[in-house]
């Protein structure tokens, strides 16, 4: 209790700095995979994708991010066990952190695709165990996550699958795509924006106060959707209108399928913010939460008001400065992406990550995507997609939750002598 009074405010520096480099461990990994396949299928350039995700992504840490925080914080661990010594609940969230964060910046720079929530939970489970045993993870919160782990990627492929075929019986495998895309990509534009719309009312606009119904929610979720939608059918019937050279050809399609994955972007960057911004600022919440209470270990708290920017501010420059390697990896090794494809994957994983959200539930959005990506090949084939990659990117899965458990025993015991505990 001493160590917090006497050392609060470094102690809440220091965490700050450590949250601020898991954050970007988060840019350069998780949102390159959120970016890659609208990079990948070039719809975007890179430059293009990192404007799009400072915006959206910064958005939606900051309006949304805060559901999932609870259940990072609160959910994987039992905090009660360290009501008489929470200064080791404080070297613990420090030390998952550090641990998350290095290993994530590790696998950014080899370009690895991993998943930053196994980074985070395997570091809390790890210093869990060794500073007061087994009996403080709360192991069926885990299970329920291991339990995402499956499903989510399921869910988001059978999601891609359907888009993909969709689009293909719609548009593709008619007599006259082009004329076809103009009628339908809109309907796919009302959809996109119906998914982001409401994550933003229900969930993020409380946060600004104000607190609508469910019934209002989606009044106003249509009639914004509802703009968008009229929005793209005249842009894209304008833009096409003279268009004669490819009117029946799918290259004409697949321009239209690029205005499209903008929208997409957008909605998987707000999506990808609002629910992986936990991984980092869940941890440190704890941490300033139990030093400002003085050693009080809260149910509830307040998340200070610098904590989800500094979340946001975090992905978004380990997004610009690492992401490119990831975003290589997930968005052409996989499988061929186009325009086409890469939305259908963008709006199932965007639409399984809001869901998952809206939840709390805590997800990987790199499987999110793998899985949606996975659908996308299927859907043409098996022999679509590279299974030597997708082995590859499975094993990087596997190590990810043991070394960040690692690691984060090792920087405990290190935080621990640090401070002369």
């Amino acid at each position: 209790m001493e160590i917090l009074a006497n050392y609060g405010t470094i102690i809440i520096l220091v965490a700050a700095v450590f949250g601020f480099m898991m954050a970007i461990g988060i840019g350069a990994n998780d949102v390159a995979n959120a970016m890659g396949t609208s990079v990948g299928s070039k719809a975007l350039t890179v430059k293009q994708a990192i404007i799009i995700a400072m915006i959206f992504e910064f958005a939606g840490a900051y309006l949304a991010g805060g559901e999932v925080t609870d259940t990072i914080r609160k959910g994987v661990i039992e905090t009660s066990l360290y009501a008489s010594q929470p200064e080791v609940l404080v070297y613990g969230m420090m030390s998952a952190l550090l641990a998350a964060g290095t290993w994530l910046l590790v696998a950014s720079y080899m370009g690895w695709p991993v998943s930053t929530t196994h980074s985070i939970i395997g570091a809390i489970i790890g210093f869990a165990c060794v500073s007061v045993g087994t009996e403080a993870v709360d192991w069926s919160s885990v299970q329920g996550i291991v339990g995402s782990w499956l499903v989510t990627p399921l869910i988001s492929g059978v999601f891609a699958y359907a888009i993909f075929v969709s689009a293909q019986r719609l548009i593709f495998d008619t007599d006259k795509p082009l004329i076809n895309a103009k009628r339908f990509v809109p309907v796919y534009m009302f959809l996109t924006a119906m998914i982001i719309a409401m994550v933003t009312i229900k969930k993020g606009l409380k946060h600004v106060g104000l607190h609508l119904s469910t019934g209002e929610a989606v009044m106003v979720s249509i009639a914004v959707s509802s703009l968008i939608m009229m929005f793209g059918y005249v842009y894209i019937n304008r833009k096409y209108k003279d268009d004669t050279a490819s009117t029946n050809g799918y290259q004409g399609v697949e321009r239209v399928f690029s205005l499209l994955m903008v929208v997409t972007a957008c909605a998987m960057a707000f999506a990808h913010g609002s629910n992986d911004v936990a991984n980092a600022i869940g941890p440190l919440s704890a941490i300033v939460s139990t030093v400002e209470h003085m050693g009080q270990i809260t149910e509830k708290s307040t998340i200070a008001w610098w904590i989800l920017p500094l979340g946001g501010i975090g992905i978004v420059v380990g997004l610009a400065t690492l992401g490119h390697k990831v975003m290589a990896t997930v968005g052409s090794g996989i499988t061929e992406l186009t325009p086409s494809r890469g939305f259908a994957a963008q709006l199932a994983t965007a639409s399984t990550v809001v869901l998952a959200s809206g939840t709390g539930l805590p997800i990987s959005t790199t499987q999110t995507l793998v899985g949606a990506v996975l659908g996308v090949g299927f859907a043409r084939g098996i022999g679509a997609l590279n299974l030597g990659v997708v082995r590859n990117i499975v094993a990087s899965w596997v190590v990810t939750l043991p070394a960040g458990a690692l690691l984060a025993v090792i920087f405990f015991y290190v935080m621990q002598a640090a401070f002369g505990v």
